[in-house]
């Protein structure tokens, strides 16, 4: 990965944008989308668009969701401590002892996450998991006024942690669920655009899939695209205690490549011509089974309109919907090549009917 690629990822990785408050890490992306593109826009929902070859045949849509888990102030208390509740799926128990960043119409806010302190809870609360009604945030506040002069109810918030690269091409960051798929998609359309594609291709960095793949469901509905590929990430169980859900979510490393999903929630076609690009090219792959729908944009475009032609790719991830999820830069850039090169490889007259 050249520099400049690493400042645009390690820029839109440090935007606060949990779901619903996207607009930040969309304005880098666009931004970025500009250099190259036909055409940049945006729509009502928040989604960000970028085309390449707008015309072509077929339409393709590329989806990364570019929101993430976050927090919501739901309530100030009269001592000025601020109550919240979760945007999107989380374990509680990665709160208690948390710095926070609170996303203000004034600026950001630090907060902590506080909880009793272990010396103070009884026995039996000991072995019980913590629950959000048993957390508050501090932000110092003298009182409930004090509060309410810089903080609102609504207020979004993430925590306190940014882009740190470890070693041998590891990163780590609080977003990568999926900031950095939106990331892929953009960087293979970067790429497909330099390889005279006849396709239409089609960016998408969607909003709100934290919360039942609403950005997805709306993009797809207006780009009515013949071929979609959703880039997500995926659980890598290359940790201790891993084998414990390997049978569950597949035998999963980093650095072996971008995951490629059968299942019913990908078309077949679209996943040979994944697998083919792949051996062309000698890009290292894995592959997961989805016996169902998924809970990403791949599921959300299969089900758009008439139907989609749909293919998701995985970048393996640790420590998933924590503030440290873990990366391979190596299957990120991966991924991207391999759906350029598979999108750059398509034919005008390309069919993906099941016959």
């Amino acid at each position: 990965m050249d520099r400049q690629q690493r400042s645009f990822l390690e820029r839109l990785m440090n935007e606060i944008c949990p779901t619903g408050h996207e607009i930040d890490a969309a304005r880098v992306w666009r931004s970025e989308a500009a250099t190259f593109a036909d055409r940049i826009w945006g729509d009502t929902h928040g989604n960000s668009f970028a085309v390449v070859n707008e015309g072509g045949s077929p339409r393709v849509m590329l989806a990364g969701h570019i929101d993430e888990i976050g927090l919501m102030v739901t309530h100030i208390d009269d001592s000025g401590f601020l109550l919240f509740s979760p945007i999107g799926g989380w374990d509680p128990q990665v709160l208690p002892g948390q710095r926070v960043n609170i996303k203000t119409e004034a600026g950001n806010v630090l907060g902590v996450v506080g909880r009793k302190a272990i010396h103070l809870l009884e026995p039996k609360e000991r072995d019980k998991v913590v629950k959000f009604e048993q957390l508050w945030v501090d932000i110092g506040a003298s009182g409930k006024q004090a509060a309410e002069e810089v903080v609102r109810i609504g207020d979004p918030m993430v925590l306190d942690y940014g882009f740190s690269v470890l070693r041998d091409d590891l990163v780590c960051a609080r977003a990568f669920d999926d900031r950095i798929g939106a990331f892929v998609v953009l960087e293979a359309g970067r790429m497909a655009a330099q390889m005279d594609p006849a396709a239409a291709i089609y960016i998408v960095g969607t909003v709100q899939e934290e919360i039942g793949l609403r950005g997805a469901i709306t993009s797809a509905f207006g780009i009515d695209p013949h071929v979609g590929i959703a880039v997500d990430v995926t659980h890598a169980t290359d940790v201790p205690r891993g084998k414990d859900v390997a049978s569950k979510a597949g035998a999963i490393s980093l650095g072996r490549g971008p995951v490629i999903t059968r299942g019913p929630n990908i078309n077949p076609m679209v996943f040979s011509r994944l697998v083919a690009a792949a051996k062309a090219s000698e890009i290292p792959y894995q592959l997961q089974g989805a016996p169902r729908g998924t809970g990403t944009d791949a599921n959300a475009m299969q089900l758009s309109r008439a139907g989609v032609a749909t293919g998701l790719i995985g970048v393996p991830n640790r420590y998933m919907h924590s503030p440290c999820e873990m990366v391979d830069l190596r299957d990120v850039e991966n991924a991207s090549r391999l759906i350029a090169d598979t999108v750059a490889a398509l034919e005008s007259d390309a069919t993906f009917v099941l016959e």
